[in-house]
């Protein structure tokens, strides 16, 4: 069920993007997200239903070198502008039911566009394995995985329903705590590859409206026993102090964060996860999301560092 449509609405800046830019990270370095072994289980055969977990994900052993690939699991919740509380942006744009014209996933800079045209990352074919609940409320899903020497890197891409925000910030902070199942089967040469995401992700990432201000779930996930994926990027306004106490909750390390109001647009994924993947320690990773975010946006250098905060502050 992976989606193949191409977005081809134009997208607008908003107009909040440079200002309000509170607090920072400074020079704050934050250990790089590694992982740890994962106990060893069964899994469900990829590309049938498969019920949302409260137990932690079993799975190989868990770190990139360990199982030869690293995955960075992001969750994208659709620019609505009916059912969340954002600035309204035009109507193609802002259809929360719609992935492939989302300000968010099919626009110029949403993530399904922009990673497709970037040369930094590939489309890949695979089959996905979700819950029925979540099928009904995803509109969109894509694999990618690095180009040239990144070809062990990958990022799953999903795109939740607009008016399911409350649906998709659980499922992130499930996946934080190791708590959300997800196989995808690729096939490769002769024979098929299992990635394992959600909970056994590497790195997972929340891109969209701040939900936790106006939606947030009824219930926090918690740490569940064994590893969790190494950290968490949350790319939403004011995303630091709405989504700490959730974060250690779930036993996941922030890595990026953000302080102020911003545009939650994929150039700054596309940077973070093209420093991530090959390595860089957590103060490049913030350095290349600042570099990114002053280049779209036009906006100074200095103010673009304030804005992401680097680890847990």
């Amino acid at each position: 069920m992976i989606d193949i449509a191409r977005g081809k609405s134009r997208t607008v800046f908003w107009a909040c993007c440079c200002l309000a830019l509170l607090g920072g990270c400074g020079n704050e370095t934050a250990p790089i997200p590694t992982r740890t072994a994962r106990r060893t289980a069964a899994s469900r055969p990829a590309g049938t239903p498969t019920a949302q977990s409260t137990q932690p994900v079993a799975g190989t052993p868990a770190s990139g070198a360990a199982r030869g690939y690293r995955l960075a699991h992001v969750i994208v919740c659709l620019c609505d502008n009916k059912h969340q509380g954002i600035a309204p942006v035009p109507a193609a744009l802002g259809n929360g039911q719609d992935a492939a014209g989302n300000l968010h996933w099919g626009a110029m800079y949403g993530v399904k566009t922009f990673f497709h045209k970037s040369g930094r990352w590939e489309e890949v074919t695979g089959e996905i394995a979700v819950s029925l609940q979540d099928r009904g409320a995803l509109r969109a899903m894509t694999l990618f995985r690095g180009a040239g020497r990144a070809n062990n890197v990958y990022v799953l891409a999903e795109a939740y329903d607009g008016s399911k925000m409350s649906l998709a910030l659980r499922r992130f902070l499930e996946a934080a705590a190791g708590r959300l199942v997800r196989t995808v089967a690729v096939g490769r040469g002769r024979g098929q590859v299992i990635l394992r995401a959600g909970g056994a992700a590497d790195l997972v990432c929340f891109v969209g409206h701040n939900g936790m201000m106006d939606d947030p779930p009824a219930h926090l996930p918690t740490d569940g026993p064994g590893p969790n994926p190494g950290g968490a990027v949350v790319l939403a306004c004011k995303s630091a102090p709405y989504f700490a106490e959730p974060l250690r909750r779930a036993g996941c390390p922030p890595l990026i964060t953000t302080s102020g109001l911003m545009a939650p647009e994929a150039y700054t994924l596309d940077a973070v996860l093209h420093a991530w993947g090959a390595g860089e320690p957590a103060a490049t990773i913030h350095l290349r999301a600042a570099e990114a975010y002053a280049k779209y946006q036009k906006c100074r250098l200095a103010a673009a560092k304030n804005l992401f905060v680097c680890g847990g502050r």
